[in-house]
């Protein structure tokens, strides 16, 4: 092991600080150099790292617990090539980088040569060959392999692992992206979009549904509107109850995260991109300011491959070793899943994270997330990080959206993972297992809202998913032609989600309890049929009120019972979304101002706009991404809302990513 201490100890070398070899006791008296003591396996790095460098890589490599090269590429040293024909000549192995041929095309073969970091070449009539990407404790074996196997080097070349990333995505880039695109449909085709016919579904539905309701409304229109109103308000007053106990609950504090860096696993990024060239240098400052050892570290930005201003803009800078481009092929569904789906088989960490283009991450989040983990088990499969809306102040729309979010990630998904209850996660922010996110089948390239689906998926396959108080600052939209895109989106995935895990109903239950079922039940269809049917609550209430003015008072007990399931509806949804906004937004040390809560029913009529946008587009454009435009936001405004003492709150500095 490079840096293994004991290993050290038997071999090493007395070197000067010029980098030349001496013996022991060489020269005497003053005259004599300074020789250090250097290990054998570093002597090869001299002539291209200084003496000092060499020696700071050697403390570094070993206080990790990783391979000096790891630390000389991180560091920027050395590049992946020039380290890679380094250690070729040091093993006497041949660069297989320059007239590579046999790179595969079959995508199983390709995943597998990207997880292992070899390609493997048959060879008739004799023993096969191996080209390998070989870093760190590769290195090591395979250096104890040649020492013991004279044979072996013949047989073996070395690539640098980015350029075999690069080569692999050339080669079978297209045939990858198919692959991502079908591989939840191909492993359990009822879990995914995919095979759901929502046109059909949707007129099934309201033929089901309409044609009894018509009838009675018909012969009995007073005891019909009580009836729909009676079952709505049942849905929709659980969810705002559910939201209420979030209310009484306090996290509890999370201790700072304590790590001995040698603990810590390889953690690979994925950051999905799409005309987003505005926020890609921001972007990249913040991803750099993740306190994670960066030899332990991989940032992928998932691009489409066509979508050249983006990649421009990620050329133009000088991204660290540890941060690469992945451009996915444009087949298949062009949606965000899809494209995380295609990047994850260039992954090797064995946690991975997913962060949007406007992400602002706390430095310290991949350190909390390994700690949630190690803390709550094995059967902890997601940690999911609060989302935190830090330009509020933008707009009146932007204001809204922070304190709705505030309530969502402060108040009620707190509240679910401590109940165990499933959690449909938010687009940004997640972190898995790999091995996880694999053996459910990773995202649905065919869910708008694969966020919300996975943790659903997650939860019936026996998985816990736990809220760390670790924040990530988002950019809300600013306008509301923006505003009510991102929601048709995020309304049409709700439905998408429901209709997919609600077609086996016995088996939901089976997999994740009645108790569960009722709370997806209530997370899915509780805001759906709230945004559906607040105009007619409204337009109730304002009829009772009209008719009170013209001295026409409820005459019959149906009437009475409508006007007053109607009246509480209004006042449970609009006082619970005030609370709730209130106290998420005072565990931020923020508070809404008088036109945020009184906006309120503004915004539901506004919810009630995708809503119904929504249903259309779930018939006619099940599949259509409405991409959400970022990067026009003033960011660092504390979601713009108001501190406890009446003054703006600042509670991510811009200068802090300039």
């Amino acid at each position: 092991m490079v840096g293994d201490a004991g290993a050290a100890r038997k071999g090493r070398s007395h070197v000067s600080e010029d980098g030349h070899r001496h013996q022991r006791g060489g020269t005497q008296g003053a005259a004599a150099t300074p020789a250090v003591s250097v290990a054998p396996e570093l002597l090869c790095y001299l002539g291209h790292v200084d003496m000092a460098a060499l020696l700071a890589a050697d403390a570094r490599a070993r206080l990790v617990g990783v391979g000096i090269d790891e630390v000389l590429v991180a560091s920027g040293a050395l590049d992946d090539q020039t380290a890679t024909e380094i250690l070729a000549r040091d093993l006497g192995l041949p660069s297989a980088t320059h007239g590579l041929r046999d790179l595969p095309d079959d995508p199983a073969v390709a995943e597998a040569v990207l997880r292992t970091g070899t390609l493997v070449i048959p060879n008739e009539g004799g023993r096969p060959r191996f080209v390998m990407a070989a870093r760190g404790r590769i290195v090591r074996r395979l250096r104890r392999a040649l020492r013991r196997d004279a044979d072996l080097a013949a047989r073996v070349g070395l690539i640098a692992p980015s350029e075999l990333a690069r080569r692999i995505g050339d080669a079978c880039g297209p045939r990858l992206a198919l692959a991502a695109a079908g591989r939840l449909l191909r492993a359990d085709p009822l879990k995914s979009a995919a095979t759901l016919r929502p046109g059909r579904i949707v007129g099934l539905g309201a033929a089901a549904v309409g044609l009894p309701l018509a009838l009675l409304l018909a012969l009995a229109p007073g005891a019909g509107i009580l009836a729909v109103q009676a079952v709505l308000s049942l849905v929709f007053l659980a969810w705002i109850a559910l939201r209420l106990a979030g209310c009484l609950y306090v996290p509890p504090e999370e201790p700072a995260p304590r790590f001995d860096d040698r603990a810590l696993p390889v953690y690979s990024l994925l950051v999905p991109l799409y005309r987003e060239a505005a926020s890609v240098p921001r972007l990249v400052a913040a991803l750099q300011a993740l306190d994670y050892p960066p030899e332990k570290l991989e940032i992928k930005l998932v691009v489409e491959a066509d979508d050249q201003a983006t990649r421009a803009a990620i050329a133009a800078l000088a991204l660290p070793s540890h941060m690469a481009e992945v451009a996915v092929a444009p087949v298949g569904p062009r949606t965000k899943p899809k494209a995380l789906e295609a990047a994850l088989p260039f992954v090797r960490g064995s946690f991975v994270a997913v962060y949007d283009a406007e992400d602002l991450p706390e430095p310290d989040q991949l350190r909390r997330a390994v700690a949630a983990f190690g803390a709550g088990g094995p059967k902890v499969g997601c940690v999911q990080a609060r989302l935190c809306i830090d330009n509020g102040g933008d707009s009146w729309i932007s204001a809204q959206f922070a304190a709705e979010y505030a309530g969502q990630f402060d108040v009620l998904l707190p509240v679910l993972s401590a109940l165990g209850l499933p959690i449909p996660l938010g687009g940004t922010s997640n972190h898995f297992r790999r091995r996880v996110l694999d053996q459910v089948g990773g995202w649905d390239p065919y869910n708008v809202t694969e966020d919300a689906d996975l943790g659903i998926r997650l939860a019936r396959a026996g998985w816990q998913t736990r809220v760390i108080s670790s924040s990530t600052y988002e950019e809300a939209p600013v306008t509301r032609r923006a505003w009510i895109g991102q929601r048709t989106r995020w309304l049409k995935g709700w439905a998408q989600t429901l209709l997919v895990h609600g077609r086996r109903p016995g088996a939901l239950v089976r997999d994740i309890g009645p108790g569960g079922t009722l709370a997806l039940t209530l997370l899915t269809a509780g805001p759906y049929a709230a945004a559906l049917v607040h105009p007619l609550c409204l337009g109730l209430f304002l009829a009772d009120i009209v008719r009170g003015v013209a001295g026409l008072p409820c005459t019959t007990i149906l009437e009475v019972a409508t006007s007053a399931l109607t009246y509480t509806t209004l006042v449970a949804g609009y006082g619970g979304a005030a609370v709730t906004m209130v106290v998420g937004l005072g565990r931020r040390g923020m508070r809404p101002g008088w036109r945020t809560i009184a906006g309120t029913p503004i915004y539901w009529l506004l919810l009630s706009v995708a809503a119904w946008r929504a249903v259309i587009e779930l018939v006619r454009r099940p599949y259509h991404w409405q991409k959400t435009e970022h990067g026009v936001a003033r960011r660092g405004a504390g979601g713009g809302l108001r501190s406890s003492a009446s003054a703006p709150l600042q509670p991510r500095p811009e200068a802090a990513w300039s």
